[in-house]
Protein backbone atom coordinates (compact mmCIF):
# COMPACT_ATOMS: atom_id res chain seq x y z
CA UNK A 1 0.00 0.00 0.00
CA UNK A 2 1.70 3.43 -0.78
CA UNK A 3 1.95 5.99 1.52
CA UNK A 4 -1.19 8.09 1.01
CA UNK A 5 0.23 11.41 2.44
CA UNK A 6 3.48 11.08 0.29
CA UNK A 7 2.31 9.45 -2.80
CA UNK A 8 2.53 11.70 -5.32
CA UNK A 9 0.00 11.95 -7.92
CA UNK A 10 -1.52 14.64 -10.91
CA UNK A 11 1.29 17.37 -9.73
CA UNK A 12 0.23 17.00 -5.75
CA UNK A 13 1.88 15.55 -2.81
CA UNK A 14 -0.53 12.81 -1.08
CA UNK A 15 -3.87 11.08 -2.40
CA UNK A 16 -5.74 10.62 0.29
CA UNK A 17 -8.86 12.97 0.90
CA UNK A 18 -6.90 15.93 2.50
CA UNK A 19 -5.69 16.64 -0.21
CA UNK A 20 -9.09 16.92 -2.35
CA UNK A 21 -9.44 20.03 -3.87
CA UNK A 22 -12.73 22.83 -3.35
CA UNK A 23 -13.83 25.71 -4.81
CA UNK A 24 -12.35 29.15 -4.30
CA UNK A 25 -13.92 32.95 -5.32
CA UNK A 26 -13.70 34.54 -7.78
CA UNK A 27 -12.25 38.31 -6.95
CA UNK A 28 -9.37 40.29 -8.37
CA UNK A 29 -7.67 40.67 -5.11
CA UNK A 30 -5.54 37.27 -4.93
CA UNK A 31 -6.38 35.18 -2.32
CA UNK A 32 -4.51 32.08 -0.26
CA UNK A 33 -7.09 29.61 -1.47
CA UNK A 34 -5.26 29.81 -4.97
CA UNK A 35 -1.77 29.88 -4.59
CA UNK A 36 0.06 26.78 -4.65
CA UNK A 37 3.41 25.86 -3.44
CA UNK A 38 5.29 22.94 -5.09
CA UNK A 39 8.62 21.23 -3.68
CA UNK A 40 10.36 17.95 -4.50
CA UNK A 41 9.64 14.60 -2.40
CA UNK A 42 11.62 12.29 -1.17
CA UNK A 43 12.74 9.73 -3.82
CA UNK A 44 10.28 11.37 -6.78
CA UNK A 45 12.36 12.37 -9.45
CA UNK A 46 9.40 13.46 -12.34
CA UNK A 47 8.63 16.82 -10.88
CA UNK A 48 7.90 18.80 -8.14
CA UNK A 49 4.65 18.16 -6.55
CA UNK A 50 2.52 20.83 -4.81
CA UNK A 51 2.32 20.53 -1.13
CA UNK A 52 -0.38 19.99 1.23
CA UNK A 53 -1.66 21.38 4.38
CA UNK A 54 0.59 24.43 4.30
CA UNK A 55 -0.65 26.85 7.10
CA UNK A 56 1.62 30.34 6.13
CA UNK A 57 3.92 30.37 3.61
CA UNK A 58 6.12 33.56 3.70
CA UNK A 59 8.48 35.40 2.17
CA UNK A 60 10.68 38.43 2.99
CA UNK A 61 14.18 40.11 1.05
CA UNK A 62 16.18 43.14 1.98
CA UNK A 63 18.82 45.24 0.49
CA UNK A 64 21.11 47.86 2.24
CA UNK A 65 20.79 51.04 1.07
CA UNK A 66 23.61 53.76 1.24
CA UNK A 67 22.95 57.51 1.28
CA UNK A 68 25.30 59.88 -0.44
CA UNK A 69 26.24 63.32 1.01
CA UNK A 70 28.45 66.08 0.90
CA UNK A 71 30.70 68.27 2.95
CA UNK A 72 28.96 71.86 3.19
CA UNK A 73 25.80 71.31 1.16
CA UNK A 74 23.80 71.07 4.24
CA UNK A 75 21.40 68.33 5.20
CA UNK A 76 20.59 66.83 1.64
CA UNK A 77 21.02 63.40 -0.35
CA UNK A 78 22.57 62.96 -3.37
CA UNK A 79 22.03 59.58 -4.52
CA UNK A 80 20.94 56.72 -2.61
CA UNK A 81 23.14 54.06 -3.28
CA UNK A 82 21.85 50.07 -3.59
CA UNK A 83 23.93 47.55 -1.96
CA UNK A 84 24.28 43.79 -2.46
CA UNK A 85 20.43 41.92 -1.56
CA UNK A 86 20.31 39.62 1.37
CA UNK A 87 19.60 35.90 0.26
CA UNK A 88 15.58 35.39 0.19
CA UNK A 89 13.94 34.45 3.15
CA UNK A 90 11.46 31.89 3.07
CA UNK A 91 8.92 31.03 6.14
CA UNK A 92 6.56 27.81 5.90
CA UNK A 93 4.31 26.32 8.75
CA UNK A 94 2.99 23.03 7.83
CA UNK A 95 0.59 20.61 9.70
CA UNK A 96 2.88 17.72 10.87
CA UNK A 97 1.51 14.14 9.18
CA UNK A 98 2.60 10.92 10.79
CA UNK A 99 3.71 10.19 7.49
CA UNK A 100 4.90 13.10 6.12
CA UNK A 101 6.76 15.45 7.85
CA UNK A 102 7.96 19.13 6.37
CA UNK A 103 11.32 17.57 5.67
CA UNK A 104 9.95 14.69 3.55
CA UNK A 105 7.71 17.17 1.98
CA UNK A 106 10.99 18.81 0.20
CA UNK A 107 13.01 16.21 -0.84
CA UNK A 108 14.73 14.60 2.25
CA UNK A 109 14.35 10.76 3.40
CA UNK A 110 12.95 11.89 7.03
CA UNK A 111 9.99 9.97 9.39
CA UNK A 112 9.15 6.83 7.76
CA UNK A 113 11.22 7.12 4.54
CA UNK A 114 14.81 7.96 6.53
CA UNK A 115 16.93 8.86 8.86
CA UNK A 116 16.64 12.74 8.60
CA UNK A 117 16.18 13.86 12.04
CA UNK A 118 18.02 17.26 11.14
CA UNK A 119 19.16 19.79 9.64
CA UNK A 120 22.31 19.08 10.00
CA UNK A 121 21.38 16.06 7.80
CA UNK A 122 20.40 18.20 4.49
CA UNK A 123 23.23 17.66 2.06
CA UNK A 124 21.36 18.68 -1.23
CA UNK A 125 19.40 21.91 -1.35
CA UNK A 126 15.98 21.91 -2.95
CA UNK A 127 13.49 24.50 -4.90
CA UNK A 128 10.06 25.51 -4.28
CA UNK A 129 8.01 26.67 -6.84
CA UNK A 130 5.21 29.36 -6.43
CA UNK A 131 1.99 29.38 -8.43
CA UNK A 132 -0.61 32.27 -8.09
CA UNK A 133 -3.18 31.25 -9.57
CA UNK A 134 -5.72 33.92 -11.28
CA UNK A 135 -9.75 33.62 -11.23
CA UNK A 136 -11.59 33.30 -13.77
CA UNK A 137 -12.79 37.00 -13.23
CA UNK A 138 -9.31 37.99 -14.05
CA UNK A 139 -8.47 35.44 -16.74
CA UNK A 140 -11.36 37.03 -18.10
CA UNK A 141 -9.58 40.86 -18.17
CA UNK A 142 -6.83 38.98 -20.15
CA UNK A 143 -8.66 36.82 -23.04
CA UNK A 144 -8.28 33.61 -20.72
CA UNK A 145 -11.77 32.52 -19.29
CA UNK A 146 -11.80 29.17 -18.05
CA UNK A 147 -8.87 28.08 -19.99
CA UNK A 148 -5.87 30.06 -18.66
CA UNK A 149 -3.12 32.79 -20.79
CA UNK A 150 -0.37 31.34 -21.78
CA UNK A 151 2.36 33.64 -21.55
CA UNK A 152 5.26 34.19 -24.50
CA UNK A 153 3.71 33.08 -27.42
CA UNK A 154 2.62 29.75 -25.95
CA UNK A 155 4.58 29.95 -23.20
CA UNK A 156 8.10 29.96 -25.14
CA UNK A 157 11.19 30.13 -23.29
CA UNK A 158 13.09 33.07 -22.54
CA UNK A 159 9.76 35.29 -23.32
CA UNK A 160 9.45 38.31 -21.04
CA UNK A 161 6.62 36.78 -19.78
CA UNK A 162 6.84 33.81 -20.11
CA UNK A 163 6.69 33.33 -16.68
CA UNK A 164 2.92 33.27 -16.89
CA UNK A 165 0.85 30.13 -17.83
CA UNK A 166 -1.74 28.07 -18.24
CA UNK A 167 -2.67 25.14 -15.86
CA UNK A 168 -5.35 22.64 -16.34
CA UNK A 169 -7.99 21.51 -13.43
CA UNK A 170 -9.14 18.16 -12.77
CA UNK A 171 -12.80 17.13 -14.26
CA UNK A 172 -15.72 17.81 -11.74
CA UNK A 173 -19.21 16.60 -11.83
CA UNK A 174 -21.55 18.53 -14.59
CA UNK A 175 -25.07 19.92 -13.87
CA UNK A 176 -27.86 18.34 -15.91
CA UNK A 177 -27.21 20.55 -19.12
CA UNK A 178 -23.23 18.41 -19.06
CA UNK A 179 -21.16 21.86 -17.92
CA UNK A 180 -18.63 22.45 -17.57
CA UNK A 181 -18.01 19.31 -19.96
CA UNK A 182 -14.27 19.50 -20.90
CA UNK A 183 -11.01 20.13 -18.79
CA UNK A 184 -10.99 23.95 -17.52
CA UNK A 185 -7.89 26.00 -16.89
CA UNK A 186 -6.51 28.73 -15.09
CA UNK A 187 -3.58 31.44 -15.75
CA UNK A 188 -0.43 31.21 -12.95
CA UNK A 189 2.16 33.60 -12.40
CA UNK A 190 5.17 31.21 -11.66
CA UNK A 191 8.31 31.85 -9.52
CA UNK A 192 10.74 29.69 -8.98
CA UNK A 193 12.76 29.93 -5.59
CA UNK A 194 16.31 27.71 -6.50
CA UNK A 195 18.81 25.89 -4.52
CA UNK A 196 17.07 26.27 -1.11
CA UNK A 197 18.55 25.59 2.31
CA UNK A 198 16.61 25.44 5.71
CA UNK A 199 18.23 27.56 8.17
CA UNK A 200 16.13 27.14 11.05
CA UNK A 201 13.30 24.27 12.32
CA UNK A 202 10.54 24.47 14.74
CA UNK A 203 7.89 21.69 16.23
CA UNK A 204 6.61 21.96 19.48
CA UNK A 205 3.61 20.18 21.53
CA UNK A 206 0.63 22.70 23.34
CA UNK A 207 -1.57 20.61 26.26
CA UNK A 208 -4.11 23.57 24.52
CA UNK A 209 -3.29 23.05 20.78
CA UNK A 210 -4.49 19.65 19.17
CA UNK A 211 -2.81 19.87 15.83
CA UNK A 212 1.37 19.90 15.66
CA UNK A 213 2.69 22.46 13.17
CA UNK A 214 5.93 22.61 11.92
CA UNK A 215 7.91 25.70 11.05
CA UNK A 216 10.69 25.74 8.52
CA UNK A 217 12.87 28.89 7.43
CA UNK A 218 14.81 28.06 4.28
CA UNK A 219 16.99 31.04 2.40
CA UNK A 220 17.37 30.28 -1.57
CA UNK A 221 20.23 30.95 -3.91
CA UNK A 222 18.44 32.28 -6.94
CA UNK A 223 14.80 33.99 -7.76
CA UNK A 224 13.49 34.03 -11.15
CA UNK A 225 10.40 33.26 -13.19
CA UNK A 226 11.45 29.81 -15.06
CA UNK A 227 11.35 31.48 -18.63
CA UNK A 228 13.15 34.63 -18.74
CA UNK A 229 16.60 35.35 -19.78
CA UNK A 230 18.25 37.69 -16.97
CA UNK A 231 21.19 40.20 -17.18
CA UNK A 232 22.36 43.67 -17.15
CA UNK A 233 20.21 45.26 -19.75
CA UNK A 234 16.95 43.48 -18.86
CA UNK A 235 13.99 46.05 -19.58
CA UNK A 236 12.23 45.77 -15.36
CA UNK A 237 10.49 49.23 -15.67
CA UNK A 238 11.31 53.40 -15.26
CA UNK A 239 14.43 53.03 -17.94
CA UNK A 240 14.43 56.13 -19.10
CA UNK A 241 16.59 55.01 -22.29
CA UNK A 242 13.85 53.00 -23.89
CA UNK A 243 11.16 55.24 -23.53
CA UNK A 244 9.99 54.74 -19.96
CA UNK A 245 9.00 57.40 -17.43
CA UNK A 246 11.81 57.10 -15.09
CA UNK A 247 13.06 59.67 -12.40
CA UNK A 248 13.01 63.30 -13.33
CA UNK A 249 16.39 63.42 -11.05
CA UNK A 250 18.38 61.51 -13.77
CA UNK A 251 16.62 63.61 -16.98
CA UNK A 252 20.25 64.79 -17.91
CA UNK A 253 22.97 63.23 -20.41
CA UNK A 254 19.87 63.28 -23.23
CA UNK A 255 17.34 60.83 -20.78
CA UNK A 256 13.61 61.78 -21.71
CA UNK A 257 11.80 62.20 -18.38
CA UNK A 258 8.72 63.90 -17.69
CA UNK A 259 8.98 66.52 -14.60
CA UNK A 260 6.77 66.44 -11.79
CA UNK A 261 4.20 69.97 -11.93
CA UNK A 262 1.40 71.15 -10.78
CA UNK A 263 -2.27 71.32 -12.04
CA UNK A 264 -3.20 67.30 -11.89
CA UNK A 265 -5.71 66.23 -14.00
CA UNK A 266 -7.40 63.38 -15.12
CA UNK A 267 -4.28 61.39 -17.08
CA UNK A 268 -1.20 62.05 -14.86
CA UNK A 269 0.52 65.84 -13.78
CA UNK A 270 1.23 68.70 -16.23
CA UNK A 271 4.33 69.37 -17.32
CA UNK A 272 5.51 72.84 -16.54
CA UNK A 273 8.78 72.81 -18.28
CA UNK A 274 7.12 72.37 -21.54
CA UNK A 275 6.62 74.87 -24.21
Amino acid sequence: MPNQDRNSQNGVQGTSYIYDFGTSPNTRTAVSQKVRILAPLYNEQAALSQMGVIGNFSLQESKNLEPVRGVGFGDRIAEIVPGVTEPMGISVERALLYLCNIWQATGYAAGVDGPVRSIRHHRWPFDIEEQMVFSTLVDADIGGANIGYRGGSGGTAGSFDGGVRAIQFPEVTPDLAGRPGALRGHSALVTIYEACYWSSWNRAYSKDAAAIMETGDAQCTDVHDFASSYGEFLATGNDPTIGQLGSLRYAEGGFRAARAGTQIGGGGTRNPFAG
